[in-house]
């Protein structure tokens, strides 16, 4: 167990290292650099170091639609709380244990069922890919006609495309594995149960329990008026976090047109989705490709404005996240050792 845990270890360093060492490699000139880091306009910047909670408010009212089958009354702030914890273990240990804990947690406060918590998590990662693919679907369709206002080179827009094609591939995967599971559920079980039969009894019942509680989590594909007002919240979601960036670039005196935000902004997730600790390296690399070679930014200026936003975001994430754990008596520790006890 500690070699594997090691071995994982030694990718997500290497894997950071590289990003980092591609990130940093596009710095032509570090006075520019350092000059960049501070050159805003003070009332953009300070309300982008506000609103950075604002998608941990939106995630979890969205969440909500996931669980009204189990309890229609969950709290938002035990929501919110949730999110804040879980976006915060993602930042502070590598893995992305943060996709773990956060469900394990609401379960714990809202007296839910932990596979259940689970199962509601693969359907919101699921909705994030689909709408995020879908709106650089709408972007890359209407790229003609302002073609000449943002001239992405052919190279960037091939890369985009690819990029959205493997992305729908994955969440399409991901969707028919997950409906197949709903909808075939005792077919799959019976299975299930055929692989763990050499196992003891007792193990064999926890993790079929658990799986059945997985399921179960599944439960809102059956109601349409949910998955359309779930749909409709990804975009709510998606499009509050793609404001947040716009009113970043203009602290920095960049007059993006919110719409050609959207790209960027997809690259940011692929980068974000990499589990190194943090998000340090795949973060940084894919922000600056979005900046240089779709918004045609300079390049020194690029690497200053992620390594602030990236900050910014970190920073006041953990404080929400710290606030939270040190008002109920809890360390990162704590929520690290739930993590990693659901951890295959």
């Amino acid at each position: 167990m500690a070699k594997k845990h090691w071995f994982r270890f030694g990718i997500i360093l290497f894997l950071t290292f590289i990003f980092l060492y591609f990130f940093f490699r596009s710095v032509k000139d570090w006075d520019k650099v350092l000059a960049s880091l501070t050159a805003v306009r003070i009332p953009f910047f300070a309300l982008s170091v506000v609103l950075v909670p604002l998608h941990l408010f939106t995630r979890g009212y969205r969440w909500k639609y996931l669980l009204i089958h189990e309890k229609p009354d969950v709290r938002v702030y035990n929501l919110f709380a949730a999110n804040a914890v879980g976006f915060t273990v993602n930042l502070i240990f590598p893995g992305r244990l943060g996709e773990l804990v956060k469900p394990l947690y609401l379960a714990k406060k809202e007296n839910l069922r932990k596979g259940f918590c689970l199962g509601t998590v693969v359907v919101e990662r699921t909705f994030d890919i689909f709408t995020m693919c879908a709106l650089l679907g709408m972007f890359m369709i209407a790229r003609p006609l302002f073609v000449k206002i943002l001239p992405v080179d052919p190279e960037t827009a091939s890369n985009l495309t690819k990029w959205g094609i493997l992305g729908v591939a994955f969440a399409s995967v991901l969707l028919v594995v997950t409906l197949g599971l709903y909808f075939f559920k005792n077919p799959t079980l019976r299975i299930i149960r055929a692989v763990l039969s050499p196992l003891p009894g007792r193990w064999s019942a926890k993790i079929l329990e658990l799986i059945d509680e997985f399921i179960e989590g599944l439960k809102f594909f059956r109601s349409p008026a949910n998955m359309l007002m779930y749909t409709l919240m990804s975009f709510v979601v998606w499009l509050g976090i793609v404001s947040y960036y716009w009113i970043f670039f203009l602290a920095y005196k960049q007059n993006v047109p919110f719409f050609f935000m959207i790209p960027y902004c997809f690259l940011v997730m692929v980068g974000a989705s990499i589990p190194t600790p943090g998000m340090v390296g795949g973060y940084h690399y894919f922000s600056q490709v979005g900046m240089a070679s779709v918004l045609h930014l300079d390049p020194n200026l690029a690497v200053s404005m992620t390594i602030v936003v990236h900050a910014i975001q970190l920073v006041v994430t953990c404080l929400v996240g710290y606030v939270i754990l040190g008002k109920e008596g809890l360390s990162l520790f704590q929520l690290k050792k739930l993590g990693e006890s659901e951890a295959p």
